[in-house]
């Protein structure tokens, strides 16, 4: 959940896509999740689920993950007003 101001959300300062090669869904997802990221004028970065054993245990079987400063935000599909509201 967002960080709680005089009752205002904080815009995120970091979009993570977490993805893996040969996945479909992340194909669809990461172009959706990198312009709207793009679009807020938030930092984009993109990680392989498989490149740590942490992210293995924690988001193996929900890929595609979008974390917006370290928190889940969507797994598998993502929607893109809801993203886009979140990144505002």
């Amino acid at each position: 959940m967002p960080l709680l101001r005089r009752g205002r959300r904080t815009r995120p300062a970091l979009v993570t896509f977490v993805t893996r090669d040969g996945c479909h869904l992340c194909d669809v997802a990461e172009p959706l999740v990198r312009a709207a990221a793009t679009a807020a004028g938030v930092p984009f970065e993109r990680r392989d689920v498989d490149a740590s054993p942490d992210d293995v245990a924690a988001y193996s079987e929900k890929v595609p993950v979008v974390l917006l400063d370290g928190r889940e935000h969507a797994y598998w599909t993502v929607d893109e007003k809801a993203l886009r509201k979140a990144l505002r």
